[in-house]
C-alpha cells in the first residue's frame, strides 16, 4: 500500500508537486546570505561618503571593488524580491488572470530594476 499524502482532489486531478519549491526555497537563502553579508559593507560605503560631494561619491563607486559589490547587491536584491513577490501573488492572489499578470510584472519590473541598476553603476564606475 502506497502512502499517497494528497488529497482525494488532488489524487482526481492528478495534481502532485510542482517540481520547483525547493529550487526556490534555496535561490531565497543564497540571495539572503548575500545580501546580509553585503548590506553591512554598502551601509560603512555609504556612512563613508556621507557629507561628501559628488565627485567624491563618484570616484567612490568608480573603485573596481566597490563597483562590483555594489553591482552584486543590486542583482541579488532585485533576484531576491522577484522571489518574495512572487510567493506572495502564489499566496494570496487567487483570480488565474490576476495572478498571471502580476507574476509578469513582477519579472519584469525587477529585471527592469536590476538592469538599470547594474546599467547606472557602470555609467558611473566608467565615467568618473
Amino acid at each position: 500500500m502506497r502512502n499517497d499524502l494528497r488529497t482525494p482532489l488532488g489524487r482526481a486531478r492528478g495534481l502532485g508537486s510542482g517540481k520547483t519549491g525547493t529550487e526556490h526555497f534555496w535561490i531565497q537563502r543564497v540571495t539572503a546570505v548575500a545580501l546580509a553579508l553585503l548590506v553591512p559593507w554598502l551601509i560603512g560605503m555609504l556612512v563613508s561618503m556621507a557629507g561628501s560631494d559628488a565627485q567624491t561619491a563618484r570616484e567612490t563607486l568608480a573603485r573596481p571593488w566597490n563597483a562590483i559589490l555594489l553591482s552584486a547587491f543590486s542583482i541579488a536584491m532585485f533576484w531576491h524580491a522577484k522571489l518574495g513577490i512572487q510567493v506572495v501573488i502564489e499566496d494570496y492572489v487567487h483570480t488565474r488572470a490576476s495572478e498571471v499578470a502580476l507574476h509578469l510584472l513582477n519579472t519584469f519590473l525587477c529585471t527592469l530594476g536590476a538592469i538599470a541598476s547594474v546599467y547606472a553603476i557602470a555609467r558611473i564606475a566608467l565615467t568618473a
